[in-house]
């Protein structure tokens, strides 16, 4: 597969506007290697190698296993994640797939008794932008290096 163009630099001011969000990102309540989790099972759910391969380098800088990333995929059957854990990545796919979901009420109630509202805000900024992230990188056929 070939890129497609370099979104870099075809559209700099873009590229600035996305990094401006991920410092806000940077300065939130959510916790860096739980951020991983949920970067990584975003990026799985969109398909998206290139954020797939840096997230999964930057889990393990933080201190993630190998045995819980190779189980984020089915996370709902493995034994490794915490109920905060399970309830963001469950908050993860919902938002991810917001067009085929329209975030359950269920989910709604699932991941309110683990986070305060300022953590669900700064999760789902989070989530907006990895989601947008894998959407530049898949669409422009970014490619891990």
């Amino acid at each position: 597969m070939q890129a497609r163009l370099d979104f870099y630099k075809a559209n700099p001011s873009g590229t600035r506007a996305m990094l401006a969000l991920e410092e806000t990102i940077g300065k939130s309540t959510v916790d860096k290697t739980l951020a991983e989790l949920v970067r990584i099972r975003a990026s799985q759910l969109n398909g998206c190698a290139f954020c797939l391969d840096m997230h999964v380098t930057d889990a393990r800088k933080h201190g993630e296993t190998d045995r819980r990333l190779a189980t984020i995929a089915a996370w709902r059957e493995a034994p490794f994640f915490t109920e905060r854990e399970c309830a963001a990545l469950e908050w993860t796919e919902a938002v991810t797939l917001v067009a085929q979901t329209h975030v359950p009420d269920a989910v709604w109630e699932a991941v309110k008794p683990h986070f305060t509202d300022q953590e669900i805000s700064d999760l789902t900024l989070l989530l907006i932008a990895i989601n947008g992230w894998n959407r530049i990188a898949v669409s422009f056929r970014k490619m891990p290096e």
